[in-house]
């Protein structure tokens, strides 16, 4: 019986194509999340403005 060795082992995970393709798609996941976080957090800090606007021309509305 002849077992195949460690190196070539390596040899035939090296010539597959999954992991190289899998790695692929998490830095494509991980650059989509970056972008969402990005725009979430910019779209949050918008809407804080626009609401402290609101509110200090309410205020000021009053006469407070």
């Amino acid at each position: 019986m002849n077992q195949p060795s460690f190196f070539s082992h390596c040899l035939e995970f090296l010539r597959e194509e999954d992991g190289p393709t899998a790695v692929e798609y998490a830095v494509m996941l991980a650059l989509i999340v970056a972008v969402c976080v990005g725009t979430v957090s910019t779209l949050a800090e918008a809407t804080q403005a626009s609401f402290n606007a609101s509110k200090d021309a309410i205020a000021n509305a009053g006469g407070n």
